[in-house]
């Protein structure tokens, strides 16, 4: 795989820059990773395909002519949102996490890499949707939770007219169909579904947008425990 193809086919400008960046990443997800439960993959080119090109077959479903306020939920190393972060100039990101430590990784890794468009904070999305109800232009969140979890954790911080991307791999048709009453309930409508291989057979990514055509009732969303035990 020539990643620097994959990435100007997915419209990136990649250059040396950007080249550098992502090289101090994985050295630093690697060594960091040594005591602290990141990521599983950490073989370089693994790593590169299916957490940095991975990350970034979102542009897929974003206009990159456009500004952005985009919020990445449950970012764990920082996918997609680092990633994002390195390669365009108009999404201002911010990253929340419900794990401190994960938390402390990433603003480390956000002022070596001297990224200035991206802030990570220690939050839950639930208790974060009372401060930030509705603010979003796009939410995203991979690998988080299965998606009636996941809408009512992302659809009450995405404005109306804004969208959800939910990143999800092989069962993204089955997750959609558990799905369909709380997009309903939240204020959402399935708008796109973008279905990719990654390169060298190494797997599939479904790309789920879904819009925000209506408000989010003010009971949602619930506590993280009723969300868990009983998804709508």
């Amino acid at each position: 795989m020539n990643f620097k193809e994959e990435l100007i086919n997915l419209g990136i400008n990649y250059d040396l820059k950007m080249e550098e960046k992502f090289d101090v990443y994985y050295e630093e997800l690697i060594r960091v990773n040594e005591h602290m439960n990141l990521t599983t993959i950490t073989l370089k080119e693994d790593v590169y395909n299916k957490h940095f090109l991975d990350s970034l077959t979102i542009l897929k479903a974003i206009d990159l002519n456009q500004n952005y306020e985009l919020l990445d939920v449950g970012s764990g190393a920082g996918f997609p949102a680092i990633p994002l972060a390195i390669t365009t100039n108009n999404l201002n990101i911010t990253i929340i996490d419900a794990l401190g430590k994960r938390i402390k990784f990433l603003n480390e890794l956000i002022d070596k890499l001297e990224l200035k468009n991206v802030i990570a904070l220690h939050k839950r999305a639930e208790e974060y949707a009372k401060e930030k109800k509705e603010f979003y232009d796009i939410t995203t969140a991979r690998a988080v939770a299965r998606l009636p979890m996941l809408c009512e954790l992302c659809l009450p911080l995405t404005k109306v007219g804004g969208i959800f991307i939910a990143m999800k791999a092989q069962s993204a048709k089955e997750e959609l169909k558990e799905a369909k009453k709380a997009i309903e309930i939240l204020g959402g409508k399935v708008e796109n579904i973008y279905e990719l291989k990654l390169p060298n057979d190494i797997g599939k990514r479904s790309i789920i947008v879904i819009r925000k055509i209506k408000s989010t009732p003010n009971k949602y969303p619930r506590s993280f425990n009723k969300i868990k035990e009983k998804p709508l």
